[in-house]
């Protein structure tokens, strides 16, 4: 699931008004309804879906937290809203508390699988006092909106693939050409690397008797270099190549620079500096 499309701007609001149960249904309908997946469902459907659900039992859980959901007749593909309650609602909460902070979660009949762990990636994260704290902060809707999926982005919703990248070594013997392949990345959008000082086979036999006497007609000193690595999306590897190439020249022909990309089969975090 895209988190981008299900969640927007429009369907979030820091002013939800109503006074009891119902009003605050039939508000969240009306803001779920601003997104155009939930519109051509209706804003009545929505009310009816997800008041029929409460009717199952209240979704109304500790901390000030609700999450109605439900399964609308007409919907293709799931949507998101989000609303803070400044001065709380009767929600018939576990912890008999009144709810200020309302996800509403709704989706096709016939994908089950996909809203319940939808439903587990928002309830993970409304577990931490921290984030639940930032949202009922937040002082306007696009505040909210921005927190709120910043926090299910990184909630490790296994619907959202990891991004395929390849591990890129450029081994470097010609020093003057680092800072050209780094500012090269920078512009490619590769904004963390890390760099090695690394040594040639120059060093180790310059010290062998038998090939001293060759190595000394080496008029640059070849015997250090520079390792850079970064992690590049796959489907830019060729792309990056071809640039070092504008810097390098021909790899294939040119001394004193190579490329080697190695599958990354799982990585996490980032190789960002600043």
């Amino acid at each position: 699931m895209d988190l981008f499309t299900i969640v927007t701007e429009e369907c979030c609001t820091v002013e939800l008004s109503g006074a009891t149960k119902d009003e605050v249904l039939r508000q969240l309908a009306a803001l779920a309804c601003r997104n155009p997946l939930v519109a051509e469902a209706g804003a009545e459907a929505v009310y009816e879906a997800l008041r029929d659900r409460e009717s199952q039992g209240s979704t109304g859980f500790e901390h000030g937290v609700a999450l109605p959901h439900a399964r609308v007749p007409g919907m293709r593909e799931f949507a998101v809203a989000v609303a803070v309650a400044p001065r709380g609602v009767e929600f018939a909460a576990l912890d008999k508390r009144k709810s200020r902070l309302f996800f509403v979660v709704l989706g096709p009949p016939d994908r089950v699988a996909d809203h319940l762990k939808l439903l587990a990636a928002i309830s993970h994260q409304l577990h931490l006092p921290h984030v639940r704290n930032e949202l009922l902060k937040a002082p306007t809707a696009t505040a909210l909106y921005e927190s709120f999926l910043r926090r299910l982005s990184t909630s490790g919703d296994p619907e959202t693939p990891q991004r395929k990248m390849k591990l890129c070594l450029v081994i470097l013997y010609l020093e003057e050409l680092l800072y050209d392949i780094l500012e090269y990345f920078l512009q490619e959008g590769i904004d963390g690397a890390t760099i090695l000082e690394s040594s040639g086979m120059g060093e180790y036999i310059s010290s062998l008797p038998l090939f001293a006497g060759f190595i000394g007609f080496l008029q640059e000193r070849k015997d250090r270099s520079k390792t850079i690595l970064a992690l590049v999306p796959e489907e830019k590897a060729s792309q990056i190549v071809a640039g070092i190439e504008q810097i390098t020249g021909d790899l294939d022909t040119q001394q004193g620079a190579t490329v080697i990309y190695l599958d990354v089969a799982y990585y996490k975090g980032s190789m960002k500096m600043m």
